[in-house]
């Protein structure tokens, strides 16, 4: 057994940890002995947590027992938080650098330091099952198909560790919003919440037992919202509804569960920025820096020319727009000599209009007028170009200062169809005073997705609801002799796409929980997958339709590129817990896992050669869970291999992002600290920090510069996005013999990079927020929430569109970025019942 144990520890074979479970079982002397094992290793000490993500098999894991790092946000936290977005609800998870500043849905994580956007490094799953196979399909993140709302009872997340054996593309983390049982007795509340952006919200929840086992729970909620940002018309509309069943069958459990999204939430984009003389780095003069946005009545509705003589109906009122409806399915049964089978079946389909008005650059008037004297050619005898307002003609553009926004009219449409199903069998053997927890699951998905894109570029005042601007020719006595652009449109069709993939995933786990002794648990686990990708995309091409604006329309051939690929690979993770006493614990862990290609990696490039992302991940913990003080702090490694990264570049001259493709590594070493402070009945203080180097390994590709190659070498620069300091502080105190809670929760960012090259520096911040809870009665409750309290502009990205490799906005004065939303006010009503 011994040299079992050193085996696995040494990694010779990922095999070795299963061995064990062929030797002959214990005989009924041992029964007692195994018993007390099993015993003392399931006990729960008192305060600790049950959790069920990132563990199987036929026992139950608590928080600081768990040989990973895992966090828990009960019911009463995100009431507290009320958080309004996936990526809002985990800013209190250590680790992971979260970005909400888009709005409810497109938010990015950023976990451990591995630098991929949206949610490439961490899925999304709901009571276990992905909400999304693939959470980062390109513009469709798994957050856009999930909202929070009062049917979730609480959210696990896993940080590394056995994430990526027990789930599909989740090589950093599984994030698992868990829905409320339904109990032994009728039960149920509904919550009214109103807000000074115009915000009034309905969340609603009943459950009741039925006869012959069954029980039954509705819930979801309604919402309006002129936004955070306010574009000038209604920014956030919809809602969702949810039917849960469960029934007791002999030995297990069935459940059932409908729920149908039709919810559309803005897409918030970066706003002109300026450093100022102090070394400040905020909003330009007149400029709402913390509730503007570019995206205004003038952009709202605009019928754009496409090549083929149609009209793209852009509608920005839509925003995010999805319409999801989704079918879950699911058993746990005991069967015959202890086995036990889980089954979990999800089927969804999701259609997603995705409309957005991008600024893609960031122009002086002077500047720009200057690169576009070519154009007068377009009118004859004009001599000089100015801007005027598109809906106003003859009216100068006046701007105090002078600047003009080449923003993009965006629109993307993906339908996606899917079926995911995860089956697992799992059963504990005893071998001596020993015992195994054995787990072996099989998991397959498929899904279809289309993909269509059509955008034009416009020309925006630099303002808050920028209004459009027409590039106007006159002659020498400044009569206007004719507009180059067309009601504001400078380009039609500067992007289009058509194309449509199929994908099927087939993988195999299987995973040992080793009860070595009351104190000693190894666990291991290895996970082989495969994916085949299949589609076709429509070759484009340009086409001139006679004037300017119509001068280089892109548009499809009608032929058509076809793909078939096929990937497959390995990974494990071997991790060892010790407990020190029920409420202290010590564990280490090594984790090689993987992501495959996806449908994104060929959608718009068929002739793509994308490679299987590896990762090593390492990880060392203490935890403690005492009366007065929980405490995590995690030590971890994360090193990224053949991660890739996209250059695109907006250029004004042919109006096309034009893409440059590297690879490289990337290495973090961190700290991660959680906890909570209880020093007196009345207070406490919860507390996360984040401590780590991200740094580039091996990050160089040639570049050119005026027609000549030039090397560049960004190994060791600081990764795009990730800070090395991240700190969160809760206080809140109870009063009134807890009636009142008052919470302030601090949050700190440290510097961070716009690009590879680390020459665009987005710096440090603070955000404020407070909340407050008091309770009239034992079924009625209000709440109050202000949001960024300190009104902070602090950036959470530069913009992509001028490069993240090298960023073209390096040594600008003003340019465009991204800031949190700026402050916001809450409050709300529940009732239970």
């Amino acid at each position: 057994m011994a040299r079992a144990v050193r085996a696995a520890f040494q990694g010779g074979a990922a095999a070795a940890l299963f061995t064990a479970v062929t030797l002959p079982l214990a005989s009924p002397l041992h029964a007692q002995q195994v018993a007390n094992t099993d015993s003392a290793a399931d006990a729960v000490a008192p305060g600790d947590v049950v959790i069920v993500t990132g563990s199987s098999g036929t026992g139950k894991r608590t928080k600081t027992k768990a040989s990973y790092s895992i966090s828990t946000i009960g019911e009463d936290a995100l009431r507290m938080q009320a958080p309004t977005s996936v990526t809002e609800a985990l800013k209190s998870v250590p680790g992971f650098w979260v970005e909400s500043s888009g709005g409810e849905a497109s938010g990015n994580i950023r976990a451990r330091g591995i630098p991929v956007d949206g949610f490439g490094s961490v899925t999304l799953l709901e009571d276990g099952i992905p909400v999304q196979h693939d959470p980062s399909l390109g513009y469709l993140n798994a957050d856009q198909a999930f909202r929070l709302d009062e049917t979730i009872d609480r959210i696990e997340v896993v940080r590394g560790g056995p994430s990526s054996v027990f789930y599909t593309n989740a090589p950093a983390g599984a994030i698992n919003f868990r829905s409320r049982e339904i109990g032994d007795a009728p039960n149920g509340l509904v919550k009214f919440t109103v807000g000074n952006t115009g915000q009034r919200r309905t969340d609603f929840w009943y459950a009741t037992p039925l006869a012959d086992g069954w029980g039954v729970g509705v819930g979801g909620f309604y919402r309006i919202d002129d936004g955070a940002r306010d574009p000038g018309f209604r920014a956030n509309d919809g809602g969702q509804i949810r039917l849960k069943l469960t029934k007791d069958v002999d030995h297990g459990r069935l459940s059932f569960d409908v729920k149908h999204l039709d919810d559309k939430v803005a897409l918030y984009l970066g706003i002109p920025m300026r450093t100022y003389a102090d070394g400040e780095i905020r909003v330009i003069p007149g400029f709402d820096g913390n509730h503007g946005t570019i995206a205004g009545p003038q952009t709202e509705h605009v019928q754009m020319k496409m090549g083929d003589g149609r009209l793209y109906d852009f509608d920005n009122s839509e925003g995010t727009h999805v319409r999801r409806t989704q079918f879950s399915a699911g058993l746990e049964k005991d069967l015959w000599n202890d086995w036990k089978l889980t089954e979990s079946l999800r089927y969804s389909k999701t259609d997603t209009q995705r409309n957005g008005v991008f600024p893609n650059q960031l122009l002086s008037v002077d500047a720009f007028l200057k690169q576009s004297q070519s154009l007068l050619s377009y009118v004859p005898g004009a001599t000089r170009l100015s801007l005027q307002y598109a809906n106003a003609p003859g009216h100068a553009y006046v701007d105090p200062n002078a600047l003009v926004i080449v923003g993009g009219l965006r629109g993307v449409t993906m339908p996606l169809e899917e079926a995911i199903n995860d089956a697992r069998v799992a059963r504990k053997f005893s071998v001596g005073t020993q015992s195994h927890d054995v787990t072996l699951g099989y998991y397959y998905a498929r899904f279809n997705q289309s993909f269509s894109r059509y955008s034009s570029s416009a020309l925006l005042g630099a303002q808050s609801q920028a209004p459009l601007l027409d590039l106007v020719a006159s002659n020498a006595a400044g009569q206007a002799l004719g507009s180059i652009t067309d009601h504001g449109i400078y380009n039609y069709g500067y992007e289009w796409e058509n194309a449509s993939g199929t994908s099927k995933t087939n993988a195999l786990y299987l995973a040992d929980e080793w009860q070595i002794d009351p104190q000693w648990r190894i666990d291991g686990g290895v996970r082989w997958e495969q994916v085949n990708t299949s589609g076709r995309t429509e070759r484009p091409t340009f086409v001139n339709l006679g004037t300017f604006a119509t001068s280089k329309v892109r548009t499809g051939t009608g032929v058509f590129d076809y793909y078939d690929h096929t990937f497959n690979q390995t990974g494990w993770t071997l991790g060892a817990n010790y407990q020190l006493a029920k409420n202290a614990g010590a564990f280490g862990r090594w984790t090689r896992a993987f992501r495959l290609p996806n449908l994104s990696s060929y959608i718009t490039s068929p002739t793509a050669t994308p490679v299987i992302q590896t990762m090593d991940l390492g990880e060392v913990g203490y935890k403690y869970n005492g009366g007065m003080l929980e405490l995590y702090p995690t030590l971890f490694y994360s090193k990224y291999n053949n991660v890739s990264y996209t250059n695109t570049i907006f250029t004004l001259d042919n109006m096309s992002s034009t893409p440059q493709t590297g690879y490289a590594s990337t290495r973090t070493v961190g700290l991660e600290l959680e906890g909570t402070l209880r020093p007196a009945p009345w207070g406490d203080l919860g507390f996360t920090l984040t401590l780590q180097k991200p740094e580039y390994r091996d990050l160089r590709y040639t570049d050119k510069v005026n027609n000549l190659p030039v090397p560049r070498d960004y190994s060791g620069n600081q990764l795009v996005r990730v800070p090395k300091v991240s700190a969160r502080l809760a206080p809140g105190v109870n009063l009134m013999g807890d009636k009142l809670r008052l919470q302030l929760s601090y949050e700190y960012e440290g510097a961070r990079f716009v690009d590879s090259a680390n020459s665009v520096r987005l710096p440090s911040y603070t955000v404020l927020n407070f909340s407050t809870r008091y309770q009239i009665s034992p079924a009625l409750s209000v709440f109050g929430y202000v949001d960024n309290i300190n009104n902070s502009q602090g950036l959470t990205e530069g913009n992509p569109r001028a490069g993240e490799l090298q960023s073209a906005d390096a040594g600008a004065n003003t340019f465009l970025a991204r800031p949190v939303i700026g402050r916001t006010v809450r409050a709300a009503i529940k009732y239970d019942f």
